[in-house]
């Protein structure tokens, strides 16, 4: 019997750790990834034409915030000017936010090269958001959309993105796809630095093509993209606009839309913004970080009733936020926990089974997101043989969301007790403040143990001549 029992209790422990392992990915990424290709593969087939040309192309408002944009201002304008979307119909303001260099001698270049397009330059120096209130102020026609300066539009962006407001009067507010540029990707030199760029290339069109568009179908955008996003006027105008009191001004926006316009957000999966690749480690370090602060800055804005936990179930924000800063820190943190399990009696081939099998549900998820992304990508050639070329980088993604889990984390705790003027460190700083401390650290514990060396050995006396 009591060879039974302890069967039974090995049994019953092994089940209790497996159901531990396994539960929280399970409900919070396996099984809404299998959910939302289904439901994607669904919107395609329904969807299957393009919405028709409007008869008379409405005027679109293109806004551009330029801060030391020299080198990337051209390359934005021509991809605006060079679009399928008549010039004529489009008015470009470039809203200078206090650039130190050349930026207005491109856009001069800017004006030289396309005579056919409206272009005007306004100078704010007040911070983004309020450089992009400026040029609301002024802004006219049916559309207003908002360009950043570092990224070009792909040719039919802008069409495409008309067309999905004109066929749904609904639409109010819309968000494009931002991928990265693959010529950009592979001109870096092979290995780690071209492997980095193109495992940012996978998460951007997974994220975007696939994720954002299931989270547009069932309702649950949780940010427009600050890099391409379009707003009726008449929806926009009528808002608070941009909050200054942010580094996150998209995220503000998108809550205010939500909330205060009560509008359903949107992405237009066809309408693409391509951006340059990561500039480097340290760049994707405090550009996570920042995202991340923004996050909770906006929840802190919008915080009391609106975000309370009774509404976790039914709105999008609360659950967001709780996934992002309840559920998934604790997962990565358990993933380093199980190397724990090894002092406990767990033998290293379970441990080990575990984080494979885990691991291989994720790629098993990434491949159904890569099948989503080619789908949508069929009418762009290039990007889809592009994507669908890098069917190898998919295993090697949920190691490097892992990566990401955890610089969020430190956006969290550097966010704690810090200012709205905080400025994010790259992780090289981050290294030296972190050497720096225990530098510190262990100096003060080293003259706290001499002082005690000094206080119970009383120095040796010399040896007088009587002594001798």
């Amino acid at each position: 019997m009591s060879a039974v029992s302890s069967v039974l209790a090995r049994l019953a422990s092994s089940f209790i750790f497996w159901a531990a392992w396994i539960i929280i990915p399970l409900i919070m990424e396996i099984v809404p990834a299998i959910g939302s290709v289904a439901l994607l593969v669904r919107r395609r087939v329904r969807e299957a034409r393009r919405p028709a040309d409007p008869i008379i192309f409405p005027d679109v408002t293109v806004i551009v915030p330029v801060y030391n944009s020299a080198d990337t201002l051209e390359a934005c304008v021509d991809s605006i000017a060079n679009g399928t979307y008549p010039a004529d119909k489009i008015n470009v303001f470039l809203v200078n936010n206090a650039s130190s260099d050349d930026s207005f001698a491109a856009f001069s270049r800017c004006q030289a090269a396309h005579p056919e397009l409206a272009m005007q330059w306004l100078d704010a120096t007040q911070g983004k958001s309020n450089a992009l209130n400026l040029a609301l102020y002024n802004s006219q026609g049916k559309y207003i959309v908002h360009v950043d300066s570092d990224g070009v539009l792909e040719r039919e962006a802008l069409a495409n993105l008309v067309r999905r407001f004109e066929a749904d009067p609904s639409v109010n507010v819309a968000t494009g796809a931002i991928m990265v540029e693959p010529d950009l990707v592979e001109a870096y030199k092979p290995g780690p630095s071209r492997l980095l760029r193109r495992l940012e290339f996978m998460e951007y069109a997974q994220a975007f093509l696939a994720g954002r568009n299931y989270a547009s179908e069932v309702d649950r955008v949780y940010t427009l993209s600050g890099a391409f996003t379009a707003f009726r006027s008449s929806a926009i105008l009528t808002s608070w606009l941009y909050n200054a009191d942010t580094i996150c001004e998209d995220t503000q926006i998108t809550f205010q839309m939500r909330y205060n316009q009560r509008q359903r957000l949107h992405v237009c999966e066809d309408a693409i913004f391509f951006v340059d690749p990561i500039e480097g480690v340290d760049k994707l370090y405090t550009q996570r970080q920042r995202w991340q602060r923004g996050s909770l800055e906006v929840a802190h804005q919008f915080g009391g009733e609106r975000l309370s936990l009774r509404h976790a179930l039914t709105d999008v924000n609360v659950s967001t936020l709780l996934y992002d800063h309840t559920f998934a820190f604790p997962r990565m943190i358990w993933y380093v926990a199980l190397i724990c399990l090894l002092a406990v009696g767990y033998s290293g081939t379970v441990v080990l089974g575990a984080m494979a099998a885990i691991y291989v549900l994720y790629v098993v998820c990434g491949f159904l997101y890569l099948l989503a992304v080619a789908s949508f990508l069929r009418r762009l050639p290039r990007l889809r043989r592009y994507a669908l070329g890098l069917w190898w980088v998919v295993p090697l993604l949920p190691a490097f969301n892992f990566v990401v889990f955890f610089i969020r984390l430190a956006g969290v705790i550097n966010s704690i007790g810090t200012s709205g003027a905080w400025k994010t460190r790259t992780l090289s700083e981050e290294r030296g403040a972190f050497a720096s401390v225990v530098r510190s650290d262990f100096s003060r514990a080293t003259g706290v143990v001499a002082r005690l060396r000094d206080l119970v050995n009383y120095p040796e006396e010399e040896p007088t001549r009587d002594q001798d």
